[in-house]
């Protein structure tokens, strides 16, 4: 069974290199598209369970609480998954790996409805499958970087890991609207049909992505897409052949700074990223006033920022030779001012305004961390380092940003002291905003500069090959 997921590599069949660039992109879209289109029905069979929660307490009395625990379930082995996952899928055929996931994650939200349709609400068995679908969710989009780093050359491989990261702005977008007119077509509007119908999309989705495309251009019998390109290889890339798994992973992972200070880095960007998503309905709604119409719009123009930031960003630190911590740092400074008009915007124009900026500028450093992660370390270390850098924005970030900015903005509470100062309102929330930027800016500096002596060592060694082949 195993070897279904290995890369099938066949030898070189020493096809002209002119020949493979003109095929190349033709076997390079196959893979990105099932990665594409299995990342964006993951979002279908997560998503639908934001839509599904009214109906979920109006027809099965599942209490608010409860909901919790079930989305807790998820976040949990969501983001230790990232890591023990992802660690497994390196070295394998990801693009297999994902759509394989893909099937088990929309297996357990099927079981969900149809437990939900046979038996009513079963909480603690709804904890146990939501949470196996966050595992098994958890190492998509480490896979897919995996996926597209082998194919896509350094010179435009941030454009099309911006490309592909799209595809859960158009999951999420789809998700509620997908799952509510599944249930009212072939279920009479029962909550059910809102797991049965994307789950199963899902498994026809991943069945499909099993057989579509190659993971690597050796399957084809062709030469690494470097060489295709005409790109020095890195030295780290030809050293990890000769290492097993574990060395790999401490050596080029767990030891490697670069890619501690960017999981560092990753924190801090994620406290802005979800405290302004996750908060932004509640907040224009107690400090502003806005109404419950307007307050849910927020979510809507900070997407359509995110959709920008998806296509732009990626594109422009290509343009920019690989500087992707330096194209993050000038995001960062930039969302220094987005912050403050949002802090002080007072009608829903000037709201939505920012947030669509907001939107358009964090998800560039979001997209470009891990797009920088994929420099640092060997193709056979792409998902694991990935997924590493995803546990520490979900176990630390995220969970701050929901947990601890709660604390700080519930009138009801004392607020929350952090190194002996006491933080308490959205005065306070946007106070952690400016904390956080500071910091990623800070540690994304480092970064740039490791970027930069890569880079023009990278330069350099072209340039070798160049003059040596004259």
């Amino acid at each position: 069974m195993l070897n279904f997921f290995t890369i099938q590599e066949v030898p070189n069949k020493g096809i002209p290199l002119s020949l493979q660039r003109k095929q190349w992109l033709a076997q390079f879209l196959k893979a990105f598209f099932v990665v594409f289109f299995v990342y964006m029905s993951m979002y279908l069979i997560r998503n639908n369970f934001k839509a599904a929660q009214p109906l979920l307490k109006e027809e099965y009395g599942l209490s608010t609480l409860e909901l919790g625990y079930i989305g807790l379930a998820f976040s949990i082995t969501y983001g230790i998954g990232k890591t023990l996952v992802g660690y497994f899928v390196d070295g394998r055929n990801s693009k297999r790996i994902i759509s394989a996931l893909l099937i088990l994650a929309s297996t357990m939200v099927l079981l969900m409805g149809i437990l939900l349709s046979a038996f009513g609400s079963v909480i603690g068995i709804f904890v146990v499958l939501w949470g196996l679908n966050g595992l098994f969710q958890s190492a998509g989009g480490p896979a897919s970087y995996s996926t597209i780093s082998r194919w896509a050359p350094r010179t435009k491989r941030g454009r099309f890991l911006g490309f592909w990261n799209a595809s859960h702005n158009v999951g999420g977008a789809m998700a509620g609207g997908l799952a509510l007119w599944g249930a009212n077509t072939f279920f009479n509007g029962n909550v059910v049909g809102m797991f049965i119908f994307p789950a199963i999309i899902g498994l026809l989705i991943g069945i499909a992505g099993l057989f579509i495309g190659k993971d690597d251009p050796a399957e084809l019998g062709w030469n690494r897409c470097e060489e295709i390109f005409g790109e020095a290889i890195e030295e780290e890339n030809t050293e990890a052949e000769k290492l097993s798994k574990w060395k790999i992973f401490t050596t080029y992972v767990l030891t490697n700074p670069w890619i501690w200070i960017l999981c560092i880095s990753n924190i801090f960007v994620y406290i802005v990223r979800i405290g302004i998503d996750n908060w932004a309905p509640l907040y224009v709604t107690e400090a502003l006033q806005f109404d419950k119409g307007d307050a849910v719009n927020t979510i809507f123009y900070f997407e359509i920022g995110a959709l920008v930031a998806s296509l732009l960003w990626g594109y422009v630190s290509d343009l920019l030779k690989g500087r992707r911590a330096l194209v993050s740092v000038f995001c960062l400074i930039l969302i220094f001012f987005a912050v403050g008009f949002y802090k002080n915007a007072t009608s829903v124009a000037m709201v939505n305004v920012s947030l669509f900026c907001l939107g358009a500028l964090i998800f560039g450093p979001q997209l470009l961390i891990g797009v920088s992660l994929v420099g640092f370390v060997p193709k056979r270390a792409v998902s694991v380092a990935n997924g590493l850098s995803g546990t520490f924005a979900y176990l630390f970030g995220d969970s701050m940003a929901k947990v601890g900015l709660a604390a700080i903005a519930d009138p009801e509470r004392e607020g929350l002291t952090v190194f002996g100062h006491l933080l308490h309102g959205w005065g306070a929330v946007f106070t952690v905003f400016y904390a956080a930027l500071v910091i990623g800016i800070v540690l994304l500096l480092i970064v740039s500069y490791g970027e930069e002596k890569r880079i023009r060592k990278l330069q350099a060694a072209e340039r070798a090959g160049v003059a040596a082949s004259q």
